[in-house]
């Protein structure tokens, strides 16, 4: 067993290492639809849980990040998603880049992979483009 206090799901450990620069991973809601063929990371259990900000602070904890791309709707109908996602890149420098909805959904056909919470709440997504530790 791995001596951590970060992840210890094995998909999502393994994506995490796989995962280099540039490359994007989707941290989402239960509703946000995930592309055929897409590998998914699927930590819903019931509603709500686990919650989005849970697994975005797990994934945060072992993946440099070096952008962020958010629906723009979460400003109107889930502003205290789009607060949360502040107060977790702006710190580490990351700028978000707030599109339409429709155009997050298309971006996300470039992601690498999908990690599932059990979040309930609207637009609770993002995707994270890898950054490097160097």
């Amino acid at each position: 067993m791995r001596s951590t206090h970060t992840t210890i799901n094995p998909q999502l450990s393994r994506i995490i290492s796989e995962t280099g620069h540039t490359d994007l991973l989707v941290v989402t809601d239960a509703g946000l639809p995930i592309p055929a063929g897409s590998e998914r990371v699927d930590l819903a259990y019931r509603p709500g849980d686990p919650a989005f900000f849970d697994v975005l602070d797990t994934v945060l904890a072992e993946l440099v990040v070096e952008g962020a791309i958010v629906s723009a709707e979460v400003e109107e109908h889930s502003p205290a998603v789009l607060q949360g996602l502040r107060e977790r890149l702006e710190p580490l420098g990351v700028t978000i880049e707030l599109v339409p909805h429709a155009a997050f959904k298309l971006r996300t056909h470039d992601a690498r992979a999908f990690v599932r919470s059990g979040e309930f709440t609207p637009y609770a997504n993002v995707i994270l483009q890898a950054g490097v530790a160097y």
